[in-house]
């Protein structure tokens, strides 16, 4: 017996067999399509119009369900094991931090038109600890820091842009680093180390900055010029000073031994980068001051007062010493113009005239030629610095070759500004009106080079009215002293 079930058409007749759905459907009679076309034809058209609409119903709710189910799979599926356990051990945590060190070039190439202004080129990305007039430095680990050391790679000596420089947390530090106890001095000089003027420039706020914070002593220096490495200061005299002032030898780490990509990090690094730049004054004075102390115990010269013949009587010991240069910068009569200061002195009682070269002497032998000096008369030249070692209240002459006012620019005047700080006089300069010829007009640039270390000449009428004046002022103001300065009196040096 076949069975033969009823073909899906009819079943979906029987699903409208409701009053409702047979209205629905009923067709359209022949008398109804005569009577009214239109209707009957709107009729078979609402009626197709209804069962696609039921087909869309149906398969909107299918799709919302599969999401809805899909959604809960997702919260019902365990998350990845990262995200389950956020606190990582130790380790993992250095070793995150420790590839997240970052190095930078020690010369950013960004600022080289303004390596002067601002925070230098040199480590740019960092920034100064500044209160007003004292140094501008930066210490490391410090707040400012986070607690994070500074490291430097590199050792090149010729472009400081392949130098560079990172932070680093002391448990994270870079791979295979090395670290140096102890506390480093790090300079960074836009000029040279050898030129006595520059260099002491340079290591002026390190010694301000150790007056200031107990006194605190580096095991090591670092020297930087233009981001690029030195080995060593070049300077005997600059590192004799820094001996004295610091009680030890000083140590210029030069990284010999490792190759170009060391790296090293510093337990303790305190950075110049502005040499006197911010400091007053007074805290510039305290600094010579303290220098002078520390360079005259080195030396074994007594700290005592001078001795003043008889204050009383109006006379009084007057020291002048004429330090003469040899070669570029020297007077072109160097006896001359020691007849000249000689038959003058002679002229006061208690006036006492020294000449000495200044090549020709140690470093401690021109602090204690210092240290008997009231007025000190030289050429332009790195010989002047030795005005530091002077009692404060001494007083300078200088004199330069001819063009040097036009053409040298504002590095004429840095003894000018020297005496002031080191708490000295300057006394005024005289500036020789002849000289070699230059080829070019005399107000060009190029004619620096003519100038620069022409020979001095002199002027016996002005030389000697001037040193008359200067003597009988200072004569004055040590008479005026003369009770205090009369009794041998002694003192420590700061940071005994």
């Amino acid at each position: 017996m076949v069975i033969r079930s009823k073909p899906f058409t009819s079943k979906l007749k029987s699903s409208f067999s409701s009053p409702l759905c047979r209205t629905m459907t009923k067709p359209c009679s022949k008398t109804d399509r005569m009577s009214n076309k239109s209707h009957c034809a709107k009729q078979q058209h609402s009626s197709h119009y209804f069962s696609a609409k039921i087909i869309i119903y149906l398969f909107s709710a299918f799709v919302t369900l599969f999401i809805l189910f899909q959604i809960s799979s997702l919260h019902l599926q365990s998350p990845p094991s990262s995200l389950t356990n956020c606190t990582l051990s130790p380790n993992t945590m250095a070793a995150k931090l420790r590839l997240a060190v970052t190095f930078l070039p020690l010369k950013d190439l960004r600022y080289a038109q303004t390596a002067m202004q601002g925070h230098t080129w040199f480590m740019s990305s960092t920034y100064d600890t500044h209160v007003e007039g004292e140094v501008q430095y930066q210490r490391f680990p410090s707040p400012s820091s986070h607690g994070r050391l500074l490291c430097i790679k590199g050792r090149n000596t010729h472009d400081g842009a392949w130098n560079s420089y990172a932070l680093a947390w002391p448990k994270a530090l870079p791979k295979n680093a090395t670290l140096f106890k102890g506390l480093t001095f790090i300079s960074y000089n836009h000029y040279d180390y050898g030129n006595i003027w520059h260099g002491l420039s340079a290591m002026v706020p390190f010694v301000g900055w150790h007056r200031r914070n107990g006194c605190a002593t580096p095991t090591r220096w670092i020297l930087y010029h233009w981001g690029e490495l030195r080995r060593k200061m070049n300077n005997k005299w600059l590192e004799t000073l820094m001996e004295a002032t610091f009680g030890g030898a000083l140590y210029v780490e030069g990284f010999d031994d490792g190759d170009d990509d060391m790296v090293v990090c510093f337990e303790e690094a305190v950075v110049m980068r502005h040499n006197e730049g911010g400091m007053s004054r007074e805290r510039r004075m305290e600094v010579y001051d303290l220098m002078r102390c520390k360079a005259r115990v080195y030396c074994n010269v007594s700290m005592e007062g001078r001795d003043v013949h008889d204050s009383d009587q109006g006379v009084v010991d007057v020291g002048m010493t004429l330090l003469l240069r040899e070669g570029g910068r020297s007077f072109r009569n160097d006896s001359a113009v020691v007849g000249v200061f000689g038959r003058e002195c002679e002229k006061v009682a208690g006036c006492r005239l020294r000449v000495a070269y200044a090549s020709n002497l140690s470093f401690c032998e021109q602090v204690k030629l210092m240290r008997l000096t009231d007025v000190l008369i030289s050429p332009h030249g790195a010989q002047l610095s030795n005005m530091i070692f002077m009692d404060r209240n001494s007083s300078v002459m200088e004199f330069f070759p001819k063009g040097w006012l036009k053409l040298a620019g504002v590095g004429q005047h840095v003894f000018q500004w020297l005496a002031s700080w080191s708490g000295m006089r300057h006394q005024g300069a005289w500036r020789d009106p002849n000289g070699d010829a230059c080829p070019y007009p005399e107000d060009d640039r190029r004619c620096m080079s003519v100038y620069k270390n022409s020979k001095i000449g002199y002027n016996e009428t002005y030389f000697a009215e001037w040193f008359r004046n200067v003597l009988r002022e200072v004569t004055l103001r040590k008479m005026e002293e003369g009770s205090n300065s009369s009794h041998a009196l002694s003192f420590a040096c700061a940071c005994s």
